[in-house]
């Protein structure tokens, strides 16, 4: 019951029979909402979310006889007198969800326990399939302090999808109907944020083990242990909006470098410095695109796991190997691990330091001077001999599943990874140790240079973690065709939660079958010499080409792509064509990307970001948008081979594909037009992905070229005009690497079609940086519904614009 209520400078405090409740208002649609039990709030700082940096919105409080209105511009929230039940409504009066009736917010006291470590015990080591692990042999456990189960209760609306959590390994894609568990774990990355067809968005500050029910048992979102029950609701009602809410609360996306959109080459793993570099010259020989290649797990000196240092024996000189790989334009990732196995450098500076956690091997990344000496070890071990780029591995270091035949049931699965992770991080923040382990690697680097962008690979994520120039993978998957189809929704949902940049391993990182491990799964055991492998992968692939990262890895087999066959065999050539392909689409995603960091967009987008008003795609879990222009239609069955290489033969080689409603369509592949708001049968034979450009799209494309740089700010560009609507591209560049684009060095070109009077305008350019090209040379292609020019550019004539950067248009 609301007792009595006050208004605030910032906001509205009421006091309840049972606690109190406050409303601040960030804007007009993003309202933080806290519940607590105690006398005051906390003043504790946020992990995730930054402070405030701006004043709060206008607002307006009625009282009525049952209810008190706390509204703004945008929206206002219903507060029932008699149970503190919230209900949400936009500026129109249009009802957006609401708690129960009897009230929604809960908060039940919980003893948080600390473990105590005795330090004279031996620890038990062990080495899997995920690496080496220290575990504690004796312990204890004492009540640290009290905090609260906190649990919010909604009432969804019948139709209404819900999307976001993270990504994880399940293959959900609407969360209606379902239960998922939000816990760190190789194959599972959390991220606190819900959002809803109906126009809203919900971000929880939170980070412990949580759960999302709608189901049986409610529908409720709920957290193990919180000082405060601590979430913000934001109203879009677009998502971008809503996206964009998540990122001024949480962080903006920095640029990541241009050749991070290129094609990265991984396997587990290469082993000398000598093999790198002939695997790059061998892309150089063929002519085939590349623009960084790995360095996995164990390139440090013996047993020395975690050792931030290369083996001196493999990697004899690591100067000359990044100066090799330099020269031919291609950059060096390199796997780090939090993870250290007594007797190195590293562990024992850490150790002496007490900067480890309690397993003597993890360092505590939730430690300030931890995160500084562990990022001056790997900065003085890898990055002062040139490498570019972070893959830090294993960011959920205590997982404790991945063992045995049998894949434990999903609550046993939580119970054992969420205590082992409990043993040795706070309760209240086990799920946050990613987050604040990309922050000491970013601040890091951000601190030594200012000409090298920061690339972090991770397998964990956090909110906020975006701010720190992180791609997140979605684990170490197996090779089987229900995998791959299941990859497509986890990464959709973990891009609708806010987070830009994610991707996965090309082909799947398990492609064998081990009985004696429940994980290591794939239908494949001969590797590369099945053709019904190689189908996969060339399929794995073909999506992989549309992720805002391009990266194959994985164990059990090459992944090289002439493993997969020579030129002229259907393998290869189908494999080589998505290559290139990508590269020809780079000045269209590097644009976005520009749009990611300076108007908070997204790349990987679920089908609800641009048609929410097409109740159609809400269930849709296998195709979806790269970027505004680009319908991207997976294929994930076989149509040639089986496993063992057996021919299909009487296979289908078409898939289902729903145009969604309110534009029309273009067949990428052959120019064919068609009214959205149906689904058709798409020809879908090995070397086709199903692509089709939305009416009204400009899509700038590029030559064909062998790395990014080759693409950088090029003279001359293809723009391909879908007609059928008035659109537009903002055609974002700049240096490509380095920060000097905070500074305003930077430019976009506005690009601007007129429908009916078939006109392109190319707007006067915004914006300059050093090395910009002055004139520019556009051919401008339009499809006409039966040609497909902009396949093959070379093989027909196009309306050629100099432009020297005033504005100028043509009809075409």
């Amino acid at each position: 019951m609301i007792q009595s209520y006050s208004r605030l400078v910032d906001g509205l405090l009421l006091r309840t029979s049972n606690g109190w409740i406050a409303l601040t208002p960030t804007s007009a649609h993003i309202v933080r909402i806290r519940y607590t039990l105690q006398e005051k709030f906390s003043d504790r700082a946020s992990l995730a979310l930054l402070p405030p940096s701006l004043p709060t919105a206008e607002f307006r409080v009625d009282d009525t006889e049952g209810e008190i209105l706390f509204s703004t511009a945008e929206l206002t929230i219903h507060i029932d007198r008699s149970t503190g039940a919230f209900l949400y409504r936009d500026a129109s009066g249009r009802l957006l969800t609401r708690e129960p009736e009897r009230g929604g917010k809960t908060l039940i006291p919980a003893e948080v326990l600390r473990t105590v470590f005795d330090e004279s015990a031996a620890a038990l080591e062990q080495e899997g399939a995920d690496g080496f692990r220290l575990r504690a042999g004796e312990f204890s456990r004492v009540v640290d302090r009290t905090a609260y189960h906190a649990r919010l209760d909604f009432v969804w609306a019948e139709g209404e999808a819900l999307y976001g959590l993270g990504s994880h390994e399940e293959g959900m894609m609407n969360l209606r109907g379902q239960h998922q568990y939000l816990y760190q774990q190789n194959m599972k990355a959390v991220v606190p944020v819900l959002v809803s067809t109906r126009g809203y968005g919900v971000i929880f500050d939170n980070y412990s083990l949580m759960t999302f029910h709608d189901d049986a048992f409610g529908s409720y979102v709920w957290m193990e242990f919180a000082e405060a029950l601590d979430f913000t609701f934001v109203v879009g009602p677009d998502f971008d909006r809503i996206v964009a809410a998540v990122r001024r609360l949480s962080g903006r996306a920095p640029m990541l470098p241009r050749w991070a959109f290129g094609y990265i080459q991984s396997k587990e793993r290469y082993k000398t410095q000598d093999e790198l570099v002939e695997v790059v010259a061998e892309y150089r020989r063929r002519g085939l695109p590349l623009d960084c290649i790995v360095l996995d797990w164990q390139s440090w000196p013996g047993e020395l796991w975690g050792q931030k240092t290369f083996d001196p024996t493999r990697f004899p000189d690591p100067d000359q190997m990044t100066e090799d790989l330099h020269r031919l334009n291609v950059r060096l990732m390199v796997s780090i691990w939090p993870i250290m196995r007594r007797g190195g450098e590293n562990w024992q500076e850490l150790y002496e330091h007490g900067f480890l956690l309690g397993n003597r091997a993890t360092y505590d990344a939730f430690q300030d001077e931890a995160r500084a000496m562990y990022w001056k070890q790997a900065h003085d071990g890898l990055f002062s001999h040139g490498i570019d780029a972070w893959w830090c591995d294993c960011t959920e270091p205590f997982e404790a599943d991945w063992k045995g035949a049998h894949k434990p049931e999903p609550e046993e699965r939580l119970k054992i990874n969420t205590e082992e992770a409990k043993t040795y991080l706070d309760p209240e923040y086990a799920n946050a140790y990613s987050l604040l382990h990309s922050q000491g690697i970013y601040e890091g680097q951000r601190r030594v240079t200012d000409r090298k962008r920061v690339v972090n690979l991770t397998r964990s994520a956090f909110l906020g973690q975006q701010r720190y120039a992180t791609i997140t993978w979605s684990g170490d998957v197996s090779a089987t065709w229900e995998m791959l189809r299941a990859q497509i929704p986890a990464g959709l949902n973990f891009c609708v939660t806010g987070m830009p940049y994610w991707t996965l391993d090309i082909g799947a990182f398990f492609v064998r079958r081990k009985p004696d491990l429940w994980f290591w799964d794939g239908d494949y055991d001969v590797g590369v010499e099945d053709m019904g492998y190689r189908e996969l992968y060339v399929r794995w692939f073909q999506l992989g080409a549309f992720l805002p990262m391009f990266r194959s890895h994985g164990t059990d087999t090459p992944r090289e792509i002439w493993r997969f066959g020579e030129p002229g065999e259907p393998m290869y050539e189908a494999l080589a064509k998505f290559l290139r392909l990508r590269y020809r689409l780079m000045p269209y995603i590097y644009a976005l990307a520009g749009m990611v960091t300076h108007r908070d967009q997204t790349l990987l987008r679920a089908l609800a970001f641009d048609f929410r008003q097409d109740p159609n795609t809400y269930d849709i879990d296998d195709q979806f948008l790269f970027g505004p222009a680009l319908l991207v239609n997976p294929v994930t069955r076989p149509m040639y081979y089986g496993v063992g290489s057996q021919a299909l033969e009487a296979a289908d080689r078409t898939r289902r594909v729903y145009l969604p409603a309110g534009c029309d369509w273009f067949d990428f592949w052959t120019g064919s037009r068609y009214a959205g708001g149906q689904a058709i049968t798409a020809d879908a034979p090995l070397e086709i992905l199903p692509l089709y450009a939305r009416a009204g799209a400009i899509l700038p494309m590029g030559a064909a070229v062998q790395h990014s740089g080759e693409s950088a700010n090029a003279e001359s560009l293809d723009l391909v005009i879908f007609p059928g609507s008035d659109g537009g591209f903002d055609l974002y560049e700049d240096a490509g690497d380095g920060y000097d684009y905070e500074r305003g060095e930077f430019s976009i070109i506005p690009l601007r079609w007129d429908d009916a009077a078939r006109r392109l305008t190319i707007e006067a350019r915004q914006g300059s940086f050093p090395g910009m090209p002055v004139t520019r040379q556009f051919r401008v292609n339009v499809a006409d519904g039966i040609s497909q020019r902009w396949v093959q550019p070379e093989s027909g004539s196009a309306p050629i614009v100099i432009y020297h950067g005033a504005a100028v248009s043509v009809t075409i």
